[in-house]
C-alpha cells in the first residue's frame, strides 16, 4: 500500500480525507487534522482520536465526492456491509442500477463499490494500528492511565479484528476451502504506517493465509475481550468481542468453541419480547438484545446514496425476494411479517421496515444481535449432535417470539429429530431473523462444500428490477423465473477481485484466480 497515512484526524466528527486521484486514493490527506504526534498529545485529543476511528468506520469514503468530509456509502460498518452482504445473496432484489454490479456479479477489479470496500476497510484498520501505536506511547508517557490505554487498544483490536474478517469474506475463500486454510487470504495490517519506511515495507507484504488471518482475528478478539472495560452498544465491549467470536469459530467450523463463547454471555442479554423492538429508533442503543451497532446522526451519516433508510426504504432500491418472502417456513402470521412494523408495501412490493429514519438518516446499523449468538450456538449444537435438546431450545428461543401461537406453532422434536433437520431449520431461521441485516452472504460464503447443508457459488436470483407485485403473493414457494443465474463455486466471480489501484501499488500481492 502506497503513502497511507501523514496524519491523524482528532475531530469526533469528522474524520475525512482527501483523494483527488486513484494513484493515490490510499494516501489520507484528513480534514480537520493535527500532527499524530500532537493527537495524543492530551487524553481529550485522545479521546476525539478514538471517536474518529468510529466515524471512519460509519462513513467511509468514495471517489464520487472525495473532497467532503461526510461524503462517504457507510464503508465498511455503517451501511454498505448490509447493503452488499444482501445484494450478494438471493433473498434481496437490486430493483436499479445502484447495487447492479454487485447483484448481478458484473464487477472487475475497477467496480467502485468493490474497491471502496477494500480501500475503506484497510484505511479503518490502519487507524486501528496508529490508535493501538499512539495510545501505547502515551501511556508509557504517563499521559493516560494504563486502564483507559488498555481500553482504547482493546476497542482498536476489535476494529482491527473484524474488519479483517469481513473482507475475508469477499476476497478470499471460506476456511474449509483447503484442508489447512493455507489457501490465500489477505494480508493482516499489524503496523499504523505513517513513516517512508514503514510505507515501504508494508507495500511488500504479501497475502497472509486464511488460516493466519483468522489466528490473527481471534487474537485480536481475545485481547479485546480481556482489554475494553468500556460497555455501550454503540462502541466495542468486552461482550462485543465474545460475540464476534461466536461468527468466527462458525466460520471456522470449531463448534465447540462456538460454545464455549456464547456461553460467556448467558445472562448478560435477553431478546426483546418482539423482534422489532432492537430497530425502534429509540431503542437502537438501549435494548436488552444489541450487543454492537454503529451510531449515525442527522450531522454523521452514508447519506443519501448509503444510508440504510435510504437504500432500503425511501428510494426503494432494494426489496424482499419472493423467494424468502414465499418460503413455506416463514409463516403468514409471523410478527416479522408486520405491514407497518418490520415491513412496509409499496406498489405491491415489500420493503424492510427496519431502518425508519429517512429524514436524518440516524438509524444505527446492527453488527451483531444476541439473536445471532444463540444461533450460532443452536447451529454449533446441532453439528456436533451432542445436544440436540439444547440446539432445538436455542432455535425456539429465537423463532417463538416472533409466532403468533407459540404452544401450537413452536418446533418439537418431532419435527426436528436429526442433525440435519435441526441444521437447516436454523439456516432457514437465520434467512429470516436476520433479513436485511447484511448476514446472508456471510451464510452463503461459509457453507461452501457443506456436508450437511451445501451451498454451490451464488444462488440464482429474480432480475435486477421491481418485482412484479403479483410475485409477492403466499400460498407457494417462488419456482422461478430467474433473472440472473446462479454462478458455481468455481466460477472466479464467486469472489471479488483485489482492486486494481492496490495490485498497482503491492506489487507483492496475488491477484485472485481469472480475474
Amino acid at each position: 500500500m502506497k503513502n497511507l497515512i501523514k496524519s491523524i484526524i482528532v475531530s469526533a466528527l469528522v474524520f475525512g480525507m482527501n483523494s483527488c486521484t486513484e494513484e493515490k486514493i490510499l494516501d489520507l490527506s484528513p480534514i480537520n487534522n493535527i500532527s499524530e504526534k500532537d493527537a495524543f498529545s492530551t487524553p481529550s485529543l485522545i479521546e476525539s482520536s478514538m471517536n474518529g476511528v468510529y466515524n471512519a468506520a460509519a462513513i467511509g469514503q468514495y471517489n464520487a465526492v472525495p473532497t467532503l468530509p461526510n461524503g462517504g456509502r457507510g464503508y465498511i460498518w455503517g451501511a454498505a456491509f448490509i447493503e452488499q452482504g444482501e445484494c450478494r445473496g438471493e433473498d434481496a432484489v437490486n430493483t436499479a442500477t445502484f447495487y447492479q454490479l454487485t447483484y448481478t456479479a458484473t464487477y472487475d477489479p475497477t467496480t467502485a463499490n468493490n474497491v471502496y470496500y477494500w480501500v475503506d476497510g484497510y484505511r479503518l484498520i490502519n487507524r486501528c494500528n496508529l490508535m493501538i501505536e499512539g495510545t501505547t506511547d502515551a501511556v508509557a508517557k504517563g499521559i493516560i492511565s494504563k486502564e483507559v490505554g488498555d481500553d482504547y487498544i482493546g476497542q482498536s483490536k476489535f476494529l482491527r479484528a473484524i474488519t479483517h474478517f469481513e473482507l475475508l469474506t469477499y476476497f478470499a475463500r471460506p476456511y474449509n476451502y483447503t484442508p489447512n486454510a493455507d489457501h490465500l487470504g489477505i494480508p493482516y495490517r499489524e503496523v499504523g504506517v505513517n513513516t517512508q519506511g514503514e510505507i515501504d515495507s508494508e507495500t511488500l507484504k504479501p497475502r497472509n493465509t486464511v488460516a493466519e488471518c483468522y489466528a490473527k482475528i481471534l487474537a485480536d478478539l481475545t485481547d479485546a475481550e480481556n482489554l475494553i472495560t468500556t460497555n455501550s452498544i454503540a462502541k466495542a465491549s468486552k461482550n462485543a468481542a465474545i460475540a464476534f467470536k461466536t461468527r468466527v469459530y462458525l466460520h471456522k467450523r470449531d463448534w465447540q468453541n462456538v460454545i464455549t463463547e456464547g456461553n460467556k454471555l448467558n445472562g448478560q442479554y435477553t431478546l426483546t419480547a418482539n423482534p422489532g423492538e432492537p430497530f425502534v429508533l429509540a431503542n437502537n442503543f438501549t435494548n436488552s438484545e444489541s450487543i454492537f451497532s454503529i451510531q449515525h446522526s442527522a450531522t454523521s451519516n452514508p447519506q443519501t446514496n448509503g444510508a440504510l433508510a435510504s437504500i432500503l426504504k425511501n428510494r426503494g432500491l432494494v426489496t424482499i425476494s419472493p423467494i424468502i418472502w414465499r418460503d413455506p417456513s416463514w409463516l403468514s402470521t409471523d410478527k416479522r411479517r408486520e405491514e407497518g412494523k418490520m415491513i412496509v408495501t409499496v406498489a405491491g412490493r415489500k420493503y424492510t421496515n427496519k431502518y425508519t429514519d429517512v429524514t436524518n438518516l440516524s438509524d444505527a446499523a446492527p453488527v451483531i444481535r444476541y439473536a445471532e449468538v444463540l444461533l450460532n450456538m443452536a447451529e454449533a449444537y446441532a453439528r456436533i449432535g451432542s445436544d440436540l435438546t439444547e440446539s432445538l431450545n436455542l432455535l425456539n428461543k429465537v423463532r417463538n417470539r416472533s409466532l403468533a401461537n407459540p404452544a401450537d406453532e413452536s418446533y418439537t422434536s418431532a419435527d426436528l429429530n436429526s442433525t440435519p433437520a435441526l441444521v437447516n431449520a436454523i439456516l432457514k431461521e437465520r434467512r429470516i431473523e436476520f433479513l436485511m441485516e447484511g448476514r446472508r452472504w456471510s451464510d452463503i460464503h461459509r457453507l461452501q462444500g457443506d456436508d450437511i447443508a451445501p451451498i454451490d457459488g451464488i444462488p440464482a436470483k429474480l432480475a435486477n428490477a421491481a418485482p412484479a407485485p403479483e410475485l409477492f403473493t403466499l400460498g407457494t414457494p417462488y419456482t422461478g423465473p430467474y433473472g440472473v443465474p446462479a454462478i458455481p463455486a468455481s466460477d472466479y466471480k464467486f469472489l471479488w477481485p483485489i482492486p486494481q489501484i492496490e495490485m498497482n501499488t503491492n506489487p507483492s500481492l496475488v491477484q485472485n484466480p481469472n480475474w
